[in-house]
């Protein structure tokens, strides 16, 4: 066995990535406060393709020196665009048909494992704010909350860390994950 080297992965180059056809998902990131899981977040949203990230508040916008260290270029081939207010960019998702799930832990919150996504459905997944979560205002606009089990002492996962497994679930339940 020996580990691949990076022109053998086929991966796509920017003005490729731009072009192509993205997962109908958008990441909103609702007052995240670290610049570096903003970043970690784009990288991951580069790597499974998906549609955009909108960024509300004070979330940190590229170009910023912490994003960049972690996002390795993401910022470049993402779609993006920041709000002000989670208001203003639901109303926006909700008039293009997008349905809205905070991820959150909630008392009506739906098991990560219990959620199946369809095909024919254009998503949003809101993050929250490391210490506060998920806003009640924008969990009160959402059509619903999803909720990843945990089984240990802490009550909490690292928000780039979360949006890490909420989308390799959706991409793979959605099939679009590739068999190779």
């Amino acid at each position: 066995m020996r580990k691949l080297i990076n022109k053998e992965l086929g991966r796509l180059t920017i003005e490729e990535f731009k072009n192509a056809d993205k997962i109908p998902l958008v990441l909103v990131l609702d007052n995240i406060r670290s610049a570096n899981n903003v970043g970690s977040i784009f990288r991951t949203a580069d790597s499974f393709g998906i549609g955009k990230i909108f960024l509300i508040g004070f979330t940190p916008t590229p170009p910023h020196r912490d994003i960049q260290k972690t996002a390795l270029g993401a910022t470049e081939s993402m779609e993006w665009a920041h709000f002000d207010t989670i208001e203003d960019c639901l109303n926006l998702l909700k008039e293009d048909d997008f349905e809205v799930y905070a991820i959150e832990q909630t008392d009506e919150s739906i098991k990560l494992n219990s959620f199946q996504p369809k095909h024919d459905i254009k998503y949003a997944f809101i993050l929250g704010n490391e210490v506060e979560g998920v806003d009640l205002n924008a969990i009160n606009l959402s059509n619903a909350c999803i909720e990843i089990p945990q089984f240990g002492t802490k009550h909490s996962l690292n928000v780039s860390v979360c949006t890490g497994i909420i989308v390799w679930d959706f991409v793979s339940k959605r099939n679009f994950a590739t068999n190779n």
